[in-house]
């Protein structure tokens, strides 16, 4: 089992599953100290954890108020953070009109709210060590729209404002910010979209295809290398050529 207190300490927020699972998976073998959140684990994650470099961290992200003692509570068990990636999202659907009050609420709660709580509390960390990597995870919906996904399409814009502007708060002590828009892929999320539409999804696309949870993470993995250290306040788009 690999020593975690020689490894660079990140944090995937929603890393139970989808995109967040892979982006562990991916992490860990890139060799970090991968602290992975969630409400509660799942299998997969399990065997990630039981390799000794992902370690499972339980977090509601609705419960905002927990947020702040959580971070403390991180860095105080495992060390400073290196990177975050602020990949937990909600998804519900549904028309804005006929949307129910308390899902508006929800999906702002944690998309929005949460993920910005978490990058304050996290930022600290990495500013008293003047190094870091934030990572969030935006959609290219934030551009394209899509029918029934308004309220979320605002939340995942708002990731990429959130980007752009903090990335010129804290580029002066060496830490990088910048977001990544997954296109369609085969996920929990996507799996109530109709068989015909993720069809012409599939169809715009000019490899004719969807992208896939594990190129998104190693685009997330790129952002967080040595080799990304002059990037930031960007916004990469992995979709498989669909907005092109």
């Amino acid at each position: 089992m690999s020593d975690p207190s020689t490894k660079r300490n990140v944090l995937v927020t929603g890393g139970t599953r989808g995109l967040g699972l892979a982006t562990c998976r991916h992490l860990a073998e890139a060799g970090y100290h991968v602290i992975a959140t969630g409400r509660k684990p799942t299998e997969e994650l399990a065997e990630l954890v039981a390799g000794g470099d992902v370690r499972f961290v339980p977090l509601d992200l609705c419960q905002i108020d927990q947020i702040r003692g959580f971070i403390r509570e991180a860095v105080s068990q495992h060390g400073p953070l290196y990177g975050l990636i602020n990949n937990a999202a909600l998804g519900h659907d549904g028309v804005l009109a006929t949307m129910h009050d308390s899902q508006i609420e929800e999906l702002l709660r944690v998309n929005v709210l949460a993920s910005i709580l978490v990058t304050k509390y996290a930022s600290r960390s990495m500013l008293s060590r003047r190094t870091g990597r934030i990572v969030n995870v935006a959609s290219i919906i934030a551009s394209t729209g899509f029918s029934g996904l308004s309220v979320y399409a605002a939340t995942k814009s708002s990731m990429i404002g959130l980007t752009k502007s903090l990335s010129r708060e804290l580029g002066k002590a060496g830490i990088t910010v910048n977001a990544v828009s997954p296109g369609y892929m085969a996920t929990d999320m996507t799996a109530g979209i109709e068989d015909e539409k993720l069809a012409t999804i599939t169809r715009r696309s000019p490899l004719s295809r969807l992208a896939t949870t594990d190129e998104v993470a190693a685009a997330i993995g790129y952002l967080l290398s040595d080799a990304a250290a002059s990037i930031t306040g960007t916004n990469l788009t992995i979709d498989a050529g669909s907005t092109a």
